[in-house]
């Protein structure tokens, strides 16, 4: 089966003045995720994480390597992709429903049919919202609504236009504990229904191995792949599963990975981690 997914030995620089120095924000990175796969990436600030993201969606080019996306090579912003990240950032003058619906009235096919097709298209927004536990705020505006459900909205936006692919840039950072661990079954039954794929970037190690297939632990600028840490833990998985042994085990084994990468730097007489 070939990959959904391919980065091949991709580099990148942000400008031809750090390329000419040889200073690179991402190194040597090559993965493949199948059609359907969940994986988080995790590691330090400032490894990358972000970088990668914008390479998956068209927004940077790699200096070196190549990026393929369902078959294609990329070469700009792709269409088949939706993202959230940390700040929902809902338009206050809409309300909850209308944001959702706004990849509709940009993204082709659905721009052109939004009029004669408002309707439905408003329908199939209200369903989303109900099904991640917005039942009764569709009407709403975003300042009535809690931080955990302006992010359920969010991500509900991006999803709505049906992406093959969902890229999601520490999307819980900002919530109190109880809040995220709540987003995080929300967004384990979108997966679970839907099979799209997920690229999800965050800090936090429980997340990645609650949520994920597979987690890429990066090192610290310039960012590359030094640990793949393939998630056995069966499907469906509830909170439950984060206060076992092997939750623990497969978490701290990740930490170390990072924590090992941090330390080898510290020897080696590189700058400090601030």
């Amino acid at each position: 089966m070939s990959a959904f997914v391919d980065f091949k030995n991709v580099w990148l620089a942000y400008n031809e003045e750090l390329l000419a120095q040889g200073q690179f924000a991402v190194e040597d990175i090559s993965l493949q995720v199948t059609e359907g796969e969940f994986i988080a990436i995790v590691g330090p600030s400032g490894c990358g994480k972000s970088t990668f993201m914008k390479l998956a969606t068209g927004l940077r080019r790699p200096s070196k390597g190549t990026v393929v996306i369902d078959g294609q090579p990329v070469t700009g912003p792709l269409k088949i992709t939706g993202m959230a990240f940390q700040a929902p950032s809902l338009l206050p003058w809409r309300t909850t429903v209308q944001n959702v619906m706004l990849p509709l009235e940009i993204v082709e096919p659905y721009r052109s049919q939004f009029k004669a097709k408002k309707k439905e298209f408003e329908a199939k927004a209200r369903q989303l919202l109900q099904s991640v536990g917005l039942a009764g705020y569709e009407d709403k505006f975003p300042w009535q609504l809690s931080g955990g459900m302006q992010q359920r909205a969010s991500i509900c936006r991006a999803l709505v236009h049906e992406p093959k692919m969902l890229l999601l840039d520490e999307p819980f950072g900002a919530l109190d504990a109880f809040t995220r661990e709540e987003l995080w079954c929300a967004l384990r039954d979108l997966h679970a229904a839907q099979k799209f794929n997920v690229i999800l970037v965050t800090h936090d190690l429980r997340e990645s191995v609650f949520l994920a297939d597979t987690v890429y632990c990066m090192s610290r600028s310039p960012g590359r792949f030094v640990a793949k840490r393939q998630i056995e833990l069966p499907r469906p998985r509830d909170l439950e599963v984060t206060y076992t042994p092997q939750f623990t085990d497969i978490v701290h084994e990740l930490r170390g990975h990072i924590g090992a990468h941090r330390n080898a730097i510290g020897k080696s007489g590189a700058a400090a981690p601030q």
